[in-house]
């Protein structure tokens, strides 16, 4: 990574001649202060065409090794390049895009600066916006500062910082801060559960559309919790609206099937948890936000 480069990224992140009609840009579906992700279940593309999983945040992608909901890639340089590609997105070609951008003397000063030559390139432009995306990086929440021990939990956040990393909870097994490298999500060997949404999936759902393994069906990603507060709605597929509807699913335990993940213990039957309980993991859930991040400048638009 260089400066130049990821100022090249950010220009591009930013730019809507990465689509086919010029009427979208990587920003139109993820938007800062919604944790880089949208508030709405599904994109639509520059065609109208809606899309059919939520899009994902970008905060602290550095970490990742799968992406996307099914772990499609496995680089985030070829990540950048599935939504200018795919036809129910951006729904262009490299070709055109670069004819464009060769078009605009600030593109080949940016591409000069950060790669000693004028030359735009499909590679170049993807390894740029990973730069870019690569610096989306929130570590200033309220739970950062109590790991350094410079905030104390209101006594609701204690209760849902207790239920969520104990076996009353059992969040912790997915999302908690030892086992994700405090990344609050997939991390290592971790990366793609089943967590009850549904009794029956399709063949082919899931992470079983790329591993083609029967026991990966109904699997997916398992999203950071960092930001959760404004990543909104909630799933694969965008499916809750609020952390309380999330909490109250969790609640009643999820849906047994053949792949749900072993620590979903009270699928089909529930946990009981109490309101107050309730409450408690919602308030402990929003000491994941980062409002420093969520505000900062340095990753806005540069145009």
């Amino acid at each position: 990574m260089t400066f130049e480069g990821v100022r090249l990224g950010r220009h591009l992140f930013f730019d809507e001649r990465l689509s086919g009609d010029n009427s979208q840009s990587c920003n139109s579906c993820h938007l800062q202060e919604n944790n880089f992700a949208e508030p709405f279940s599904f994109s639509t593309g520059i065609d109208g065409v809606g899309g059919d999983v939520n899009a994902m945040i970008l905060s602290n992608i550095a970490w990742q090794r799968f992406f996307f909901w099914n772990g499609r890639v496995e680089s985030l340089e070829e990540q950048v390049k599935d939504p200018i590609l795919n036809p129910i997105e951006m729904h262009t070609n490299f070709a055109d895009v670069i004819e464009k951008l060769e078009q605009d003397p600030k593109y080949l000063e940016l591409f000069e600066r950060a790669n000693g030559s004028e030359e735009i390139t499909e590679d170049k432009i993807a390894h740029a916006l990973a730069q870019y995306v690569r610096t989306l990086v929130s570590g200033n929440s309220k739970f950062d500062q109590y790991v350094v021990g410079s905030y104390i939990f209101s006594p609701s956040e204690q209760v849902g910082f207790d239920i969520f990393n104990n076996e009353q909870g059992d969040c912790f097994h997915c999302h908690g801060a030892a086992t994700s490298g405090y990344q609050m999500g997939a991390f290592g060997f971790l990366q793609f559960s089943n967590n009850g949404l549904d009794s029956i999936h399709q063949v082919g759902e899931g992470r079983e559309g790329v591993s083609g393994i029967p026991a990966d069906r109904g699997k997916f990603k398992i999203p950071s919790l960092r930001n959760v507060e404004y990543s909104f709605p909630y799933m694969h597929d965008g499916r809750f609206q609020t952390l309380a509807q999330v909490v109250e699913f969790y609640n009643t335990g999820g849906h047994p099937s053949p792949t749900i993940d072993p620590n979903m213990k009270a699928a089909g039957v529930g946990r009981n948890w109490s309101v107050t309980e309730k409450q408690g993991l919602i308030d402990f859930m929003k000491t994941f936000s980062d409002i420093s991040f969520l505000e900062d400048t340095a990753f806005t638009s540069p145009w």
